[in-house]
Order: structure tokens, then sequence, then C-alpha cells
């Protein structure tokens, strides 16, 4: 789908940080613009207090980059634009620069659906200082949502343990923008459906709805709204029964249901939207059953999560298909991943590429310098470990050692003549064409659900969950040790002068 044509209408190239273009400016006019430089946007911490994080809205990123182009519209905006002194902003020949500026990249990544971990390159661009800094801003905000969304779907679906989960989240999504994209991850980190028909339309993801109280409210008595609803879809008839008394509304849910088969129809289920999820649940399952309807389902909502629903499931409730919707689509409780974009080599003016680190007093915020791959290794066709690793390095079979980022007393050693390996960053685009096959949105599904298979579940559990190996090859480590002592030292030595 070309999703800045199909859904937005309109270029995106303004869609970034004011300080995106003043630096491209300035890269311009120092003549550095087109000096090679090497991208990583990476994440710190896997959100919601989790064990992993699952990838996506790559589908996106590739088509933001296609029909990157800055058009006369775009162009005349940024030409209005004035410094305090009233002269322009932007030089004209910076302008024509932009007008003729098309995506030249080369771009690798993980591809959407898989599981990924901090400090881990999720992407990794190649190209001009210009170009890399201002995919930045729409990088960062294509990925940082679609991810957070993907993840928080999986847990939620984890924690149904194979029931349907239904993502119903459109009225309470964070804007158009927000619920569609919501939507597409939701369906990638497992969900089975939508009620955002928009969102069935544009991406293919089954689309799924009962009715709401308002429907028994327009009627005299609820027994009225219920055969009125089987009259107009009698091969879909899921029955909302709290609006008035919840086991009253199963009892009537019944008689319509017989009513139903009478004609040679039958009825799917019952919906509770209130109250105590887990007694009328069990309750409902035994009226269903008594009457003859056992394979009528069971249908649940209310503000659900991957801890009502393990709840819930502790509690032996009778639900068969979960109705998820606000703090899915809005991600409770995180409201963003934190994912960053890091320069970390740059090329000199003899052809090197020259590592760079970002110096910080937290730990935690010092980059990864250089030019990496990631590198997952299975045994047996469960997930061990993943290294991060230079580019050109060699790996030595019988033995290398990854050091946690973090923490360099963590350490384990991989003996990778007994693993079976495989590249996580594939490539996407080279030189600005794309090399890359996208995937459907199903097989994409597909695959985050392998890939949550190939990981242990202590690594997935929703709290405390053991923390999956990921580390610095030693020569990486090394390296970055030495560029950070360097930045130290040089930054001591200009305060001492």
């Amino acid at each position: 789908m070309k999703i800045t044509k199909d859904l937005y209408q309109s270029n995106l190239a303004l869609l970034t940080d004011f300080y995106q273009l003043t630096m491209a400016y300035a890269y311009w006019k120092s003549g550095k613009g087109e000096q090679e430089a090497v991208f990583n946007l990476f994440f710190r911490k896997n959100p919601f207090e989790g064990g992993f994080t699952l990838a996506a809205g790559l589908d996106y990123v590739v088509d933001y980059c296609k029909n990157l182009q800055f058009e006369q519209g775009e162009l005349d905006f940024l030409r209005k634009m004035n410094q305090k002194d009233g002269t322009p902003m932007f030089a004209s020949e910076f302008l024509d620069y932009l007008k003729d500026l098309r995506f030249t990249c080369d771009m690798d990544a993980v591809e959407e659906g898989t599981v990924v971990f901090p400090n881990a390159p999720m992407v990794q661009v190649r190209g001009s200082l210009i170009q890399c800094q201002l995919l930045e801003t729409p990088l960062l905000n294509i990925l940082n949502f679609q991810t957070l969304i993907a993840t928080k779907a999986a847990r939620i679906n984890l924690a149904a343990q194979g029931a349907p989960v239904l993502e119903f989240g459109l009225r309470r999504a964070q804007g158009i923008d927000g619920a569609l994209a919501a939507s597409r991850a939701s369906y990638i980190g497992g969900c089975s459906s939508t009620s955002n028909v928009m969102a069935g339309k544009l991406f293919d993801i089954p689309v799924s709805g009962t009715h709401a109280h308002s429907w028994i409210l327009s009627f005299d008595s609820e027994l009225e709204a219920f055969y009125a609803y089987a009259e107009a879809f009698p091969d879909h008839c899921v029955f909302l029964v709290d609006t008035y008394d919840t086991l009253e509304g199963v009892k009537n849910a019944i008689q319509v249901g017989l009513s139903l088969r009478e004609k040679g129809k039958e009825m799917l289920g019952i919906r509770i939207d209130s109250g105590d999820l887990a007694y009328f649940s069990i309750q409902a399952r035994q009226l269903l059953d008594e009457a003859g309807f056992p394979n009528a389902k069971v249908y649940a909502s209310n503000d659900l999560d991957e801890y009502i629903i393990t709840s819930l499931k502790s509690q032996d409730a009778a639900i068969d298909v979960w109705g998820v919707g606000t703090k899915l689509v809005t991600a409770f409780d995180q409201p963003a991943l934190g994912a960053v974009y890091k320069l970390s080599a740059i090329k000199n003016t003899s052809g090197s590429w020259v590592p760079k680190v970002k110096v910080s007093q937290q730990s935690l915020k010092i980059n990864i310098p250089g030019i990496h791959k990631v590198r997952r290794y299975f045994s047996k066709g469960k997930a061990v470990a993943d290294m991060i690793y230079l580019e050109g390095q060699a790996i030595n079979p019988q033995g290398i050692m990854i050091i946690d980022p973090n923490d360099a007393t963590q350490r384990k050693r991989l003996m990778p003549a007994f693993y079976e390996g495989e590249e996580l960053l594939k490539p996407i685009f080279r030189k600005g064409e794309l090399v890359y096959s996208l995937p459907s949105l199903q097989q994409i599904r597909e695959r985050a659900g392998a890939q949550l298979e190939a990981f242990d579940k202590t690594h997935k559990r929703l709290t405390n969950p053991h923390v999956y190996p990921v580390g610095l090859e030693e020569h990486l480590h090394q390296l970055r040790m030495e560029l950070v002592i360097a930045a130290k030292n040089s930054s001591n030595d200009t305060d001492e002068n």
C-alpha cells in the first residue's frame, strides 16, 4: 500500500522537527552535507517492564523513504521563514537543493515481527549527513509507536493463552493515525481482528463487532432488541447482555437463540462488558450449557489488559474471546518506547570510517560506536543470545565473549560452532533502491508468532522476566571503552585549560 498517498493524501517531507531542517541547512552551508555517515535507531529499555519488544512499522518506513520529496508547497512554506533580523531562514540555493533531493541511502533493518532487545540497532542508515539527519524524526515517529503497540498486543495475547483477542480501540485511540497504526500493530502482535473498519480496508485485517448498549436502550425491552438484532443478523448474533441484569440478559439471549435454531441458525455467543467478569462468565457458561448452547462463546470486554486477563484466567473465568481496547491502543501504562537515533560513524576526508561515541554521565546513554551487525544464536530452535559486533569483524567459531553494554561484569561465553546463527539486520535499500521484498501483513503476523515461540517462557512472563542476554562482542566493547576514555580525557584537558 502507498501509505503516504493512500492514507494521508499529502506530502510528508515536513513531518519532522524544525531542528532537523536547521541542521541540514548548516551541514549544507558548511560543506558537510554530502559527507557519509552511519546512524543507528535503537531503544534502551524494553517497554512495560517486560522482557522483550516486537518490532513493527518498517512498511511505513519503506513507503516514507520511497516518497521522500520536497514539493513546491513545502518549499514555499520554508521560503517564508525568516530569522529575527528579517533575513530568510534558508538560502534559496539550499531550497533548490531540497527540491532535487531524493532518498539515496543504504538502509538495513530488522524485519517487522522480529523480537528485539535494548541497544541493538533496529534500523541502520548509511548515506549523506543531510539525508540521514532528515530521516531521524519520521523514522522515530513511525517505529516508536508501532513497535510499542505490537509489543503490548503480544503481551495481551500471551496472557490470553491462545484465546482470540479482538482489538476494539478506535474510539479511545490517539487520533486518526494513532488508531490506524495501532490496529495494524495490534494485528502484528497477535490480535485476530479489529473494530476499525478503515484499518480493515487499508490493511486487510478482519473486522469484527457486536452492538452497543444504545441498541438495547432504543427498544422497550432487552428481549425485543435481541429479536430485532437476530432478524437483521441471523448468522452474526453475539448479544450484549449486561444493560440491565447480566444473568437475565443471558436468559433472554438463550430465548432468542432457541428461536434462531428453529430457523436453522445458531447464536454465536454473548458479551459481558461490566461487573465481575469472572463470576458472570462462569454463571453465563452454566446457563448456556444447560440450555443446549455449549458452542456459544462468552465474550468479555471492559478496560482489559494483560494483567486483568491473567487474573481472570487464574479465577477460571469462562471467557472464550477477549475484546481489548483502550489499554491496548494507548499502550497503557507506558506512553512511549523511547527509541533514539544516533550517529555511530562518519567517513573522513581520506575515505576512512571514524567511529563516534556520545559520552554521558549515565552509562545507559553512552551509544555504541562503529558500524554494527546483530547476530542471534539459536540452540535446537530456541534463541540463546544476541551479539552486537563490528561490520567486518571475524567471529571465532571456537568461542566468543559478549559483554552487557550497561554492565561490563555481565558476560556470556558463546560457542558459535554449536549454534545456528541469523543476521537480524536485513538489507532494505541500497543507494535508495528497494532491495527487500515486503511481506504481507499476514506474513508479518505469522513471523511474530514464530519469533515469540523461539524464546523461553521466562523471557515472556509479565513480571520480573528473565533477562535475555544481548551483548557487545569483545572487540566492539574494547573500542567503545577506548573511545569513552579518550573523550573523557579530552574533556578533562579542556576543562583544565
